[in-house]
């Protein structure tokens, strides 16, 4: 078996473990991938602050939040223009710190994503010889009349993986910074 198999095992297992949504017909599910070569403490001390999403995510510009960052809170984020959406408004349904798992719902805003839902996994993983992370998002969403099932799906996975990647250069330039060792080294 070669890398390139054991990843695509792992990932199916972590979907099928974390990422399993219930959908109806009218809505699309996918779940992206990403590969960080960078530790999970550093992509997840990113990815854990529902309060700084704009810490990694290009497209928003500021973001406001109500309540406490326990589950329930609520966070009012500003898009930058260029999208089809200028707020969304967004509730934190999931925070695990052991797991490394946020779940998010979007509960209003300008836009055109109804009942979207997304979870996100941070799982660790040797990448090169060093400690990288796994990232997959997984989402669902409304279909919006007008629009096709894979309309609506390449949309909001191009947004994932825009979002991803820019996690991954910035997660991967604060892993240059800390100069984490390669593990075993002999």
């Amino acid at each position: 078996m070669n890398g390139d198999d054991s990843h695509s095992m792992m990932e199916s297992q972590y979907i099928q473990r974390h990422h399993r949504h219930n959908t109806r017909d009218d809505q699309c599910t996918s779940a992206p991938v990403k590969h960080i070569k960078a530790p999970v403490h550093l992509v997840w001390s990113l990815v854990r602050r529902f309060d700084q999403p704009q810490k990694y995510k290009p497209f928003v510009s500021r973001c406001i939040m109500k309540g406490d960052l326990g589950i329930g809170s609520v966070r009012e984020v500003n898009v930058k223009s260029g999208l089809p959406a200028t707020t969304s408004t967004e509730r934190l349904e999931l925070l695990d710190d052991e797991e490394h798992i946020l779940g998010v719902k979007i509960v209003g805003g300008d836009h055109r994503l109804r009942n979207y839902s997304s979870i996100m996994t941070v799982h660790p993983e040797v990448i090169e010889g060093r400690p990288g992370t796994m990232v997959i998002e997984s989402f669902v969403v409304d279909v919006p009349e007008g629009n096709t099932t894979d309309e609506t799906c390449y949309f909001v996975e191009a947004l994932i993986r825009c979002n991803l990647k820019s996690l991954a250069d910035v997660s991967e330039r604060m892993a240059v910074m800390d100069q984490t060792e390669p593990i075993n080294r002999y």
